[in-house]
């Protein structure tokens, strides 16, 4: 499923227009971007928890020349489902 099917499933089981999902979307995703951002972390209770984590630095190998790179320390959002969300997918 893409933006657009969900866009479209979302408005018709609500009762309201494709525009005003779209915007409800929009808006959601925009805050939890926001969120993470700023290093806070995003719970919704019986879906899940977006939060950020930090990756440490570490070696990589480039496949072509099998040198040795260095990869920085990086900050990376994560998504932790709830066990409501994981009981529901395993049915």
């Amino acid at each position: 499923m893409n933006k657009t099917e969900l866009i479209a499933l979302a408005a018709e089981r609500s009762g309201i227009t494709k525009k005003d999902a779209e915007a409800a979307l929009n808006a959601a995703l925009d805050v939890i971007a926001a969120q993470l951002t700023s290093g806070e972390k995003v719970q919704l209770s019986g879906f899940g928890i977006f939060e950020t984590k930090t990756r440490k630095p570490r070696i990589g190998r480039n496949p072509h020349t099998k040198e040795a790179i260095e990869i920085p320390a990086a900050r990376v959002p994560v998504f932790k489902p709830s066990k409501t969300l994981r009981d529901l997918v395993e049915q």
